[in-house]
């Protein structure tokens, strides 16, 4: 069962959708809450717009779905699949995944603050100018990942794996270089004097 990471519980449904057939449907507009969805073929839908707040998503197939300045807030979402998935300026606070695939997943900007993805798989994952403070990222493999522009400030990083991630222009200030693996990671300056730092070396200028 997924947990949040302040202690808060799973949102309880009021109405359920159960074993639905809406390959490439247009969900734009729609706002939904408290909604169970089971079992809901979601496979190349389109969504502009739309607004889900406080729903629970299990076994639903998200795969080569396009969203496009959606929200999905405090949401539970629950063995489900993101393969080749689009999300762009969407809204994700509070909601918190559990045991769902990201294969190929792509997320441009928005605010996933607060989310829960403890041990998630997002080695092939593309994050680029997300919001993510205070998320939830522990023991989560983000080998080889594209983390680039992500403010993880707060975020819980321990025992994660960073190593071979591109993360570039994110704000690490939350990441432990000893608790969080990184090696091989893509770093820039800044962010190699923000590790020295944490390490209690004495970073000097020439």
């Amino acid at each position: 069962m997924a947990d949040r990471k302040h202690g808060g519980a799973v949102p309880p449904t009021e109405t359920e959708i159960n074993a639905e057939d809406w390959d490439g449907e247009d969900l734009s507009g729609q706002h939904r809450t408290r909604v169970a969805f089971v079992e809901v073929d979601l496979v190349e839908a389109t969504n502009s717009g739309g607004v889900f707040e406080e729903c629970t998503f299990r076994d639903v197939r998200f795969n080569a779905s396009t969203h496009t300045d959606a929200a999905f807030v405090n949401c539970t979402f629950t063995r489900c699949s993101f393969f080749d998935a689009s999300f762009e300026r969407c809204k994700f606070v509070g909601s918190v995944f559990d045991r769902c695939t990201f294969n190929l997943l792509k997320v441009t900007g928005g605010d996933w603050s607060f989310v829960g993805l403890a041990g998630a798989d997002l080695r092939t994952a593309v994050l680029t100018g997300v919001r993510m403070r205070e998320a939830d990222l522990t023991g989560a493999n983000c080998q080889g990942a594209t983390l680039r522009g992500i403010d993880l400030s707060g975020a819980w990083l321990h025992n994660a794996d960073l190593s071979g991630a591109d993360l570039r222009d994110s704000d690490l200030t939350a990441v432990d270089p000893v608790a969080t693996q990184l090696k091989g990671a893509i770093i820039d300056v800044e962010q190699a004097v923000t590790f020295a730092t944490a390490l209690g070396l004495d970073v000097r200028p020439e």
